[in-house]
């Protein structure tokens, strides 16, 4: 198995929430599409519960085996970032997982170095969901 640059993380707060989460709906997944009301919130949802589409990206796991999917558009605007999640008092989508909770995931994001750009470029392409088996 080749270990990959990492693109996405969880701050430790964001871990804390997902373990929560996780014990009481099982295994999860993030999904970050970019629609116009929570742009900058990734989606969490049961895992089997959210369709990935043939185009959606995996950027990575998180928390060990916790996928993280964005959707082809959005990754063009934020393939040159690693992308951090973190945890903000606040109602987002009422379709997340953690909306119950008065809090919503959101991304923060740095520009990737140019050492981290190198490493993404002599490795392959990122899986997409054509390329994902349930």
């Amino acid at each position: 198995m080749t270990v990959r640059t990492g693109r996405v993380e969880l701050t430790p707060a964001a871990e804390e929430l997902l373990g929560r989460l996780t014990g009481t709906h099982g295994p999860v997944m993030f999904h970050q599409s970019g629609g116009c009301c929570d742009g900058s919130a990734p989606m969490c949802y049961p895992r089997g519960e959210f369709r990935v589409g043939a185009s959606d990206i995996l950027l990575g796991h998180v928390a060990g085996d916790t996928p993280f999917w964005m959707s082809a558009d959005q990754f063009t605007y934020w393939s040159h970032t690693h992308l951090t999640v973190d945890v903000v008092p606040g109602r987002g989508s009422g379709f997340s997982l953690e909306a119950p909770e008065g809090v919503r995931f959101l991304l923060r994001s740095r520009l990737l170095t140019d050492e981290e750009l190198r490493r993404l470029d002599s490795e392959p392409p990122l899986p997409n969901g054509a390329d994902h088996t349930a």
